[in-house]
């Protein structure tokens, strides 16, 4: 054979071979990709928010990232305006709704996975403050995030045990309340245990969390009523056993949480 249409032909050989591996590697990487559960929330910290590396982290992350390994699933994270989770999930740009979301008077909106955990809805003070219970808080300031449930409590004073304050205020962030607490403008703040315990422990106050809570919530994954059964199923028992193996627990004790507390169990 002539050399040059030796070479030519060693040279088709070789493309020739290359094209065949990258098309193995391609079909490889394909074959090995997992399905995906994508899973929309606000920023609410230390549930789920970004690090100072722009990375999604946080007790629900944790806890979804294991599930869905589990599971043989990848879980995908969506920054979402809360407003609008019910036509996200409803148009099928989310999979779930899963950032501290309350199941409670919301059962039948919902296909749920869990309760995977409880919350609780509690009052802060500073360490030295005189308020010892709920009482404790008559002609006093208490602050409160604009929107949530202990607003609603404050506010609507269905509870007989909330006393007349002298002022309640709404404001727009847990940094603002603890802002109002360390500096005295007011005598009481309230929210989530981790969210008191994560923006209270940053922010260097020290502070007493009174024994007596507002509200104990349970938490849960939202799905569409019309989701597949399945996908909600194998969740559900994956949160079982990470529940029975003590994976909750650690996850929950990693971020200053009872996790006896937080799991019904203290």
């Amino acid at each position: 054979m002539h050399k040059t249409k030796r070479l030519t032909l060693i040279i088709t050989l070789c493309i020739a071979a290359m094209l065949l591996v990258g098309c193995a590697a391609h079909s490889s990487t394909r074959d090995t990709e997992l399905p995906t559960l994508t899973i929309g929330s606000d920023d609410f910290r230390p549930y789920i928010y970004l690090d100072v590396d722009d990375a999604y982290a946080g007790i629900d992350v944790d806890l979804a990232r294991e599930a869905c390994r589990r599971m043989g699933y990848e879980a995908v994270f969506e920054q979402i305006n809360w407003d609008e989770k019910d036509d996200l999930l409803a148009s099928g740009d989310i999979d779930c709704i899963w950032g501290c979301f309350q199941m409670d008077d919301q059962e039948s909106n919902y296909q749920w996975v869990g309760p995977y955990m409880t919350s609780y809805q509690s009052i802060a003070v500073l360490a030295d403050s005189d308020i010892h219970t709920i009482s404790d808080l008559e002609g006093k300031s208490v602050a409160v995030v604009s929107g949530s449930l202990p607003e609603r409590i404050f506010t609507e004073r269905t509870d007989a045990r909330i006393p007349e304050l002298k002022s309640l205020y709404c404001l727009v962030s847990m940094d603002e309340a603890v802002i109002a607490l360390r500096n005295e403008y007011v005598d009481a703040i309230t929210g989530h245990d981790a969210t008191l315990h994560a923006f209270l422990t940053n922010a260097n106050v020290e502070y007493r969390r009174l024994d007596e809570e507002l509200e104990k919530v349970n938490l849960g994954a939202a799905f569409s009523k019309d989701a597949d059964p399945e996908v909600c199923s194998h969740l559900s028992a994956a949160l079982d056993e990470m529940k029975t193996d003590g994976t909750i627990a650690a996850i929950l004790n990693s971020y200053g949480l009872d996790a006896d507390r937080a799991l019904g169990e203290g």
